[in-house]
């Protein structure tokens, strides 16, 4: 076969896909493109006439940014809290419901799944309403507990508001790790656990040395995943808190959307953007490196 043939045969599927690619460009490159053009200028939606070029203007003012800090800490309170609470309550769920049939599993398993289609604004409203002083059910049933004697502002207090959008925010994101757990454990042959079990290996060696290693790949990239979208997650915040008191439960991804849709500052807002970026990208990477994703084991 002439090679010419050969290097038009390799090229086929590139050009097949080339759609795709074109597709994801315009969705993922060119408002990436859009955002670092505007966070080198300053660019007020209610200043048409002074939008203006000033480099790295913006990115200096970020940097010495106090409100910017803060939100840098809440943002990695916020996502490492909620990722191990997530994590370690969707593996339990996922193990139970890969325990085997039992009565109401059909039920039960639908009650795990149902907070994923729920939409982030109307989990931010019920949550809110749950945690309000006045009419709010959970200090209703703290209150007929006698742990509490009087309502708590969970919402409108600087150390319990961060707290109560974690906690709600772990309720939404259980069913995300519960579900693809679950996948990559019915994936897992089941010949290997009767081998194990044949050798005398107890429950908590083959969990071990059987079913975390075949499970590290979906681990990793459920956990890469979940923390780019909890990082990117401004809906409960927002919705509850608006990142308040006092910028107490302010994080990265609200401040950008505060900033850029209440204060109309477009400039500042993507300067925000593309630090948030660059961050998640350097932490994937090194979660990457770190975990050896990819690598064949020797």
């Amino acid at each position: 076969m002439p090679k010419n043939s050969r290097a038009v045969r390799r090229l086929v599927p590139y050009f097949m896909l080339s759609p795709s690619y074109l597709f994801i460009g315009a969705l993922m490159l060119v408002p990436l493109l859009m955002a670092i053009l505007y966070s080198t200028q300053y660019y007020m939606i209610f200043e048409p006439f002074n939008r203006a070029f000033i480099g790295l203007g913006n990115y200096l003012n970020i940097f010495k940014d106090p409100v910017f800090w803060l939100a840098v800490k809440n943002t990695l309170v916020w996502t490492f809290s909620s990722l191990v609470l997530q994590f370690t309550l969707g593996m339990i769920l996922a193990l139970l419901l890969n325990a085997g049939p039992f009565f109401g599993k059909p039920l039960y398993q639908a009650l795990v799944f149902l907070p994923w289609a729920v939409p982030g604004f109307l989990i931010g409203m019920t949550w809110k309403w749950m945690f309000n002083a006045q009419f709010g059910v959970i200090n209703d049933l703290l209150i007929r507990a006698q742990i509490i004697s009087q309502p708590i502002g969970f919402l409108s207090m600087p150390s319990t508001a961060l707290l109560s959008v974690v906690l709600a925010n772990v309720w939404f994101g259980v069913p995300f790790f519960a579900i693809t757990l679950l996948a990559g454990l019915q994936a897992i042959p089941y010949e290997l656990y009767e081998a194990g079990n044949i050798e005398g290996a107890s429950s908590t060696r083959l969990f071990w040395h059987v079913t975390l290693p075949l499970l590290k790949p979906t681990m990793i990239v459920s956990t890469l995943l979940r923390v780019i979208w909890i990082a990117n997650f401004p809906d409960l915040i927002y919705i509850m808190t608006e990142g308040g008191p006092a910028d107490t439960s302010q994080t990265l991804s609200t401040y950008i959307f505060l900033t850029g849709y209440k204060s109309l500052n477009i400039g500042y807002s993507a300067g925000l953007s593309v630090v948030l970026f660059l961050a998640l990208v350097v932490f994937a990477v090194a979660f990457i490196k770190l975990t050896g994703f990819g690598r064949e084991e020797a």
